[in-house]
């Protein structure tokens, strides 16, 4: 089993930059190979941000083509603790934002591939 647990949400002005943190609880690394971030605003689909996954023991970042680099997903030394730094941000960044894992290697940031989920933390741009 694999618990998640968002922290860092709030709310900043336009331009600002806020990292959320993903605390991981899980039995063994290989409980989580798939790490990643998605977020939500009301009334849209859920749509991927950023994942880190694990091959060859070597660690893989992808982050969405949308967001031009704005935003990055790092992990720890632990590895247990996750981030996504974002910065430079927007009215229309504002969702709440998920962590999301899976014990397999995901490649692509499709919602359902995903087994286990946070609760969420909120995020609000104003303008």
């Amino acid at each position: 089993q694999v618990r998640l647990v968002e922290s860092g949400g709030g709310s900043v002005q336009t331009g600002g930059t806020l990292r959320l943190s993903c605390t991981v609880t899980a039995t063994s690394y290989a409980d989580y190979h798939t790490v990643a971030w998605f977020r939500q605003a009301p009334g849209q689909e859920r749509e991927g941000v950023a994942m880190i996954w694990k091959y060859n023991d070597k660690t893989f970042y992808m982050d969405s083509d949308s967001l031009k680099g704005r935003f990055t997903i790092s992990q720890d030394a632990s590895k247990k603790v996750f981030y996504l730094q974002m910065n430079t941000l927007r009215p229309e960044d504002t969702a709440m934002y998920y962590c999301a894992a899976s014990p397999h290697l995901r490649r692509t940031l499709h919602s359902p591939d995903f087994e286990y989920w946070g609760q969420g933390t909120q995020v609000t741009i104003s303008s």
